[in-house]
Parts: structure tokens; C-alpha cells; sequence
């Protein structure tokens, strides 16, 4: 047993083509997460669910603030089972051997780099299994400087007064308790680890928004952002076409528009100052499934 060992995340990852971090995880371009803050979840979730990733998404979790600030950053993951001595003195053994020191909780967050979001299976655990209070989350927003910064626990938290007045930092968390975190240790840390009904691996992109989390694949980032716009200008467009009565509801709920329906939306795009931001878009695939047709074109939108 060893953990967060660099080529053991480099073969989880393969389809990832880019620049990696130290530990090896994908670094996904700080230019695609700040991308994602104007994007929503329903925009982000259609072009991974399209592809077969279904199990992406959790939305059973608390977070700290309700402000409707999001949660941006590239995953690092780790894994937590009930406390049993004899695998608890492996473990830190492990621990000791690659000069890990202090508690479980601690040998994730003191190794994080900018822009990184802990994703923690704590097991459900609430009641002492608070991974997070206000010494660590002061100590993760010091190491990932995000503006977007924060966690998702799949456990408890606790200094909740005082990890709110920790800036820019959203947490997703299943509980609160007062009690310091006890009995717990770690099984992976950088694997693949699985929050509730959702599944996430390390260097992931996390996006909390809309009152869930959504793991994006690395290797999808760039499509999934570029993917996310044309939805959102279609839905601007479509918006608009509806209340001009220019199209019905069906029209625009198809999967795939005719050539006619995108010719005027890219004209739209080009004439109405409110679509700036999406002329740089590449419309060639959704010409060619209007053109030679598509075997989903009778399905409403997802």
C-alpha cells in the first residue's frame, strides 16, 4: 500500500494528453475553470452525460454558504474506512515511510497546490468524522489560493462559525458535529474515489453549483466548456425565438436543429451585441448531423 504515488495516478488517467502536476495528476488550463463560473450545472452536466458518463453527479450534500457561489478546482481525491489498529498501524507505517506526518485529514492538506479541491469520502461519517473545521479550511485556502476554492467531504464538518469567515471558500459536507474528528483512517488518497452516487478521479475539474457537485473528466474539460456555451447561447436564442413566436417549443427542444434554425442563430449571434462572447464557437458538427441527420433528432433536449 502506497499513496498518492505519481504513476499509479498517470495510469488511471490515460486518456489525459496535457500537462500534469507534480504528483502526476492532469492539470487541467486555469483558463477552462474560470470559464466554468459563467457556465450553470445543467449547462456543464449535458456534454458529459451525452458521452456515458452518468455517474458524475451528487446533489445529496449541504454546503457551508447559500449564497450561490460555486466550487471550481482540479480534484484531489482521498478514500476513509472505519478505525481497526492492526491496518491503522500499516497505514501509518506507509505514512511514517514517505515522511507523512500529523493526522490522516493532514497528509491531504498539506499537500495541495493552487487551484486543487479535496474530495473526501469520509464514509458518511459525521459524528467524529469532521474532516474539515477552521484550522484546516484557513490552511486549505492558504495552499490552493482560489477564488473558488473549497471541498467536498462525503462526512461531517465542524467550526462552521469559523470556516465561514474563511474568503472564497464554498464547502459541500453531509453533516455538522462538534466533535473532533477520531477512529477513522485512510485507504487511498489520489485513486479513484467515489462521493455518494457520483465517481471522481484525481485531477478531475469539481463544479458545485445549482446545489450539487458535478466531476468533470480531465480529458472532457475544453469540450465540455466549449459544449456548455452552445447550449447557453442556443438557450438565449431559443428564449427569444419562443416569445417572438418565430419558433414553437418543440423546435427548440430537438437535439439537433435543421440548417435553417442554425443559419439564423448564427446571425443572431453575430448581430446581437449579447452574443459577443460565443462568436469564436465551431459550428461544423452540429451542421453536419443537420445535414446528413442524426439518430437522436426526434428526442426532446437533454
Amino acid at each position: 500500500m502506497n499513496f498518492n504515488v505519481r504513476d499509479e495516478i498517470i495510469s488511471l488517467t490515460p486518456l489525459w494528453k496535457g500537462e500534469r502536476l507534480p504528483d502526476g495528476r492532469p492539470k487541467v488550463d486555469e483558463k477552462y475553470l474560470k470559464a466554468l463560473k459563467t457556465l450553470t450545472l445543467e449547462e456543464v452536466w449535458k456534454p458529459i452525460f451525452v458521452k456515458g458518463y452518468e455517474s458524475q453527479f451528487e446533489g445529496r450534500l449541504h454546503t457551508l454558504h447559500d449564497d450561490g457561489r460555486k466550487l471550481i478546482g482540479r480534484a484531489v481525491t482521498a478514500t476513509y474506512c472505519p478505525f481497526r489498529p492492526d491496518l491503522d498501524e500499516v497505514v501509518k507505517d506507509v505514512g511514517r515511510s514517505e515522511g507523512r506526518t500529523g493526522t490522516y485529514n493532514q497528509w491531504v492538506i498539506d499537500n495541495l497546490y493552487e487551484y486543487d479541491v479535496p474530495v473526501i469520502d469520509m464514509y458518511d461519517k459525521i459524528y467524529k468524522g469532521t474532516y474539515l473545521g477552521g484550522n484546516l479550511t484557513t490552511a486549505l485556502k492558504n495552499k490552493t489560493k482560489n477564488e473558488n476554492g473549497g471541498a467536498v467531504i462525503w462526512g461531517g464538518i465542524r467550526d462552521t462559525e469559523q470556516m465561514k469567515k474563511v474568503e472564497d471558500t464554498q464547502v459541500y459536507y453531509r453533516g455538522i458535529d462538534p466533535t473532533p474528528i477520531r477512529d477513522f483512517l485512510m485507504t487511498g488518497y489520489n485513486t479513484a474515489t467515489r462521493i455518494g452516487n457520483a465517481i471522481c478521479l484525481p485531477g478531475d475539474v469539481v463544479f458545485g453549483a445549482g446545489g450539487g457537485v458535478l466531476f468533470i473528466p480531465s480529458h472532457l474539460v475544453e469540450e465540455v466548456v466549449g459544449g456548455a456555451a452552445k447550449t447557453q447561447v442556443k438557450d438565449m436564442f431559443g428564449f427569444e425565438m419562443i416569445s417572438l413566436n418565430k419558433f414553437t417549443t418543440a423546435q427548440i427542444d430537438k437535439n439537433t436543429w435543421s440548417k435553417e434554425m442554425l443559419d439564423l442563430l448564427l446571425d443572431w449571434i453575430e448581430k446581437d451585441d449579447r452574443a459577443t462572447a460565443y462568436r469564436g464557437l465551431d459550428w461544423s458538427l452540429e451542421y453536419d448531423l443537420a445535414i446528413n441527420g442524426d439518430p437522436n433528432d426526434t428526442q426532446s433536449a437533454l
